[in-house]
């Protein structure tokens, strides 16, 4: 029923306004764009009819052309499709906006997995207690990720944020107004950001909506479970930061873009303190508080435009005064406005957000190579001797002996220790090595420290493996072990509260591995790891690089973590977000701080509220290992297919992630001409899949591992598996949301191909039947039945972007071809990246 209600009330404020706005498109002063209100339903159709009746993007756009315009020139013909894209992005922009006006609407304070429902259900199992318990011993943290799945310039995101903010007045004026500027506002960075362009742009969240929503949410959970013996830590939603960090790949982010990254997020805060301020200052005007208030503002001023010292310590000291005085002499009048701002000063510090430092361990090594060749020379010995030597070197090695990579590697590490001084021992505390699949891989980091003059003591840094491909999780234990019995880093750990943060990598672990085997090789990995540690003494926390769609870790989220048993420590949830998952998921305070409950609610649930459907039996064990051997198999026959690179290079948007300025980062590792699998980075990999509209890493091998076990009369064993482990069933789950959001018809065409057409037939094949046995096996009539508004959603935007899909797809075939303007259907086929990317949202 409440479903129903639900997808009812998504039909009046989501499905209607749509239709209702979206006619003022029709009536718009658009520069060459009048009639296209009037074609675009022309070109949906011919799409629609043309693709069930098996015809070609080409044949549909030309017959598209010959029944509805009486364009000659291919010039006239691409000028009305570049139209065409420009309209259609401007359409995803407005149902972006309706949807998210809607949210507050669809969504309430009790559903499952707010703190309001959590309270409930401590409630109802008698177990306040224990939930209070658990929140003083849990975090959550979110860490913003510059990875390039963010289409929206600055320009088009404020249009955003004030189009929400006009339909949810249901202001005709000004969404008329609104949607005037953005027929007139390019879509299109003409240069691509630089690293400080993309840190900047994610500052521009946290000032403006994470300074208030983590804070009033710190408020909520303190009043909701308030007692005289509850104190929540201000640490209990944490937010992290790699714009400027993050250098694995990116040879544009150096020691002096991190330098100023970190003194942007300084002053980021700053200046939301200053302004918080002075509302604290317009209730607190009673004698002796406001003259300290006062002092306070000008010495934020002078840390801000005088770069003057400042720590969290003395502005917590001069609010503590304040405080007082209030309850000695004013009765602690407007007390709750004064420790609002204490509470967000002791979140947030002289940082807002933790810079981390990220590198791959590939090019640590050859910076180890390096150096140690410069300090002995003529000396060949093994990886091991040279980290375990330098690490003894007791003089500081300097960075201007050095060039390049080298250099700025040992200029990032010795300035860290000015960073923490600026922003606070929070504003930088670890280092994060990708690719990591061996000892050597998290020793060469310590090794950096030392030989850039760090003290044993003195090294305030984390170091973080990432473990991501199947050999990095296949080793993950052995390198733990070790690294947990070695002397020089046992000591770290112990310095480090014996604590150890530990990134697994989804992106990289389901184009390695593919979707079921990936996520049970890092579920298994959580396990070994858990107990190891606690064999050790060690705090483990698991750092998950998910993404938005479940090709790349993401999906439900809550429900992902929900669904992990006690064999995996749920000391905190730690995640990255990226893209248009920090616009759609996190993108106002609504939806932020719906989406952080749900996210603290699942690691409560995991400990105090257990249900035997998290722990997974030894007979459901084995029964997952067997279907994740045998997708896998399937899945590198197909990675191994000859045609598999090829396909990707000739047939997909891939080889145009890199035209398109979304981000300062290349769309492959290698430096070379030819195309290797290995250097294929997630995001194009996955989203070159997303706009074939096949959503290949999502699903392949899953209904084939599946069907094998239904020929061998062993259906009934999946079944029991799916309605007994809650991580099973969020599995498939959100395998059917990667499927829901597939259409084959794009593409059947190629079935035709001689080159590829065999291949195609693979990948069909293998959707129809993961398709077909995973509705089976839900007893589902149609995919996403369980979740209508995302089902409804979904449908609505790939509506919305089918004549944008024929655009992009026609071009395609006309460069395969080598005919007509090379360059300008090359333009095309970039251009409607950007509108279909936004429109999946999260199947970027």
């Amino acid at each position: 029923m409440i479903h129903e209600n639900r997808a009812e009330k998504f039909r009046q404020i989501v499905e209607n306004k749509f239709q209702i706005y979206n006619s003022l498109f029709m009536s718009l002063p658009y520069d060459k764009m009048t009639n296209i209100g009037m074609l675009l339903p022309f070109l949906y159709e011919e799409s629609k009819t043309g693709y069930e009746a098996g015809k070609t993007p080409e044949e549909i756009v030309e017959e598209f052309f010959t029944s509805h315009t009486d364009l000659k020139t291919e010039d006239q013909k691409l000028e009305l499709l570049f139209k065409i894209i420009q309209y259609i992005e401007r359409q995803v922009v407005l149902f972006d906006s309706i949807e998210d006006a809607a949210f507050p609407s669809l969504h309430s304070e009790n559903d499952n997995g707010t703190v309001g429902n959590m309270y409930e259900k401590a409630i109802n199992n008698h177990q306040l207690d224990k939930v209070r318990e658990k929140l003083e011993d849990f975090n959550v943290k979110v860490v913003f990720t510059a990875h390039p799945t963010q289409f929206y310039p600055n320009s088009v995101q404020k249009i955003i944020h004030d189009l929400r903010a006009a339909i949810t007045a249901d202001s005709i004026t000004q969404i008329d107004t609104l949607l005037q500027q953005l027929g007139k506002t390019p879509f299109v960075n003409k240069e691509k950001p630089t690293p400080i362009d993309e840190a900047l742009s994610i500052i521009t969240y946290l000032r403006f909506v994470y300074y208030e929503t983590v804070g009033d949410l710190f408020t909520k959970i303190k009043k909701t479970f308030n007692n005289e013996n509850f104190q929540l830590h201000e640490d209990i939603i944490q937010l992290g930061f790699w714009p400027g960090g993050d250098r694995d790949g990116n040879p544009f982010v150096t020691a002096e873009v991190t330098k100023k990254v970190a003194y942007e997020l300084r002053s980021a805060i700053l200046k939301s303190y200053y302004n918080h301020l002075k509302f604290v200052r317009r209730r607190l005007s009673f004698r002796d508080v406001s003259e300290i208030l006062k002092d306070l503002s000008e010495i934020l001023y002078d840390a801000i435009f005088k770069e003057n010292d400042i720590s969290s310590e003395q502005i917590l000291n001069k609010i503590d005064e304040a405080e007082d005085i209030l309850i000695k002499h004013h009765n602690g009048l407007f007390l709750d406005i004064l420790y609002s701002f204490k509470d967000r000063v002791k979140i947030f510090g002289t940082h807002f957000a933790t810079l981390d430092i990220r590198q791959d361990s590939r090019v640590h090594q050859q910076v180890i190579d390096e150096v140690y060749s410069k300090l002995f020379p003529n000396q060949e010995v093994d990886n091991k001797t040279k980290y375990s030597k330098l690490i003894e070197v007791s003089e500081k090695v300097n960075a201007d002996n050095f060039q390049d990579i080298v250099k700025d590697t040992l200029e990032t590490v010795s300035q860290i220790t000015e960073i923490q001084k600026q922003n606070g021992w929070r504003g930088m505390n670890r280092y994060i090595i990708s690719n990591s699949d061996d000892v050597k891989d998290v020793m060469n980091v310590y090794a950096f420290f030392k030989i850039c003059g760090y003290k044993e003591n003195d090294i305030k840094m984390d170091i973080v493996p990432l473990f991501e491909t199947m050999e990095g999780l296949a080793n993950a234990e052995s390198v733990m072990t070790a690294l947990y019995s070695h002397p020089v880093y046992k000591k770290h750990i112990g310095n480090r509260g014996n604590q150890q943060t530990i990134m697994l990598g989804f992106s990289d672990g389901t184009k390695d591995g593919g979707y079921l085997k990936a996520n049970w090789e890092i579920y298994k990995a959580k396990e070994v790891l858990t107990t190891i540690s606690e064999k050790n003494g060690i705090k483990v926390i698991f750092f998950d690089g998910r993404g938005g769609p479940p090709a790349r870790g993401g999906g439900k989220t809550h429900d992902f973590y929900a669904s992990q048993g006690k064999t995996i420590a749920n000391n905190k949830i730690e995640l990255t977000i990226q893209g248009q998952t920090i616009t759609s998921i996190f993108g106002n305070k609504e939806q932020a701080s719906f989406n952080f409950e749900q996210l603290l609610s699942a690691g409560v649930e995991n400990d105090v509220f257990k249900s035997s459907k998290k722990d997974l039996t030894e007979k459901e064990r084995i029964l997952i290992s067997e279907l994740a051997d045998s997708s896998y198999k399937k899945y590198s026959d197909l990675k191994a297919h000859q045609m598999f690179v090829p396909y990707l290079q000739e047939m997909s948007t891939l080889q145009y992630y890199g035209k398109t300025n979304i981000g300062s980062r290349p769309s492959k590792r290698g430096s070379g001409n030819e195309l290797k699998f290995e250097d294929l980075r997630a995001i194009p990999f996955v989203g070159s899949w997303a706009q074939l509209k096949q959503n290949v890493p999502g699903f392949f091998g899953f209904g084939f591992a599946m069907n094998k076990l239904k020929e061998n009369g062993r259906f009934n064993e999946i079944k029991e598996l799916y309605a007994g482990s809650d991580f099973f069933k969020t599995l498939v789950l959100n395998s059917m949301m990667s499927m829901n959001k597939t259409y084959f018809p794009l593409t059947y065409y190629i079935k035709n191909n001689p080159k590829f057409g065999e291949f195609w037939t693979i990948l069909f094949d293998e959707y129809q039947l993961s398709r077909d046995i995973m509705l089976e096996l839900t007893g589902f009539k149609m995919l996403q039945e369980e979740d209508p508004l995302s089902r409804k959603s979904v449908k609505i935007r790939e509506k919305i972007v089918l004549p944008l899909l024929s655009i992009q797809q026609y071009a395609l075939m006309k460069i395969q071809k080598g005919e007509g303007n090379k360059e300008a259907y090359e333009k095309l086929v970039t251009r409607s990246l950007f509108g279909n990317i936004n429109a999946s949202r999260n199947s970027a």
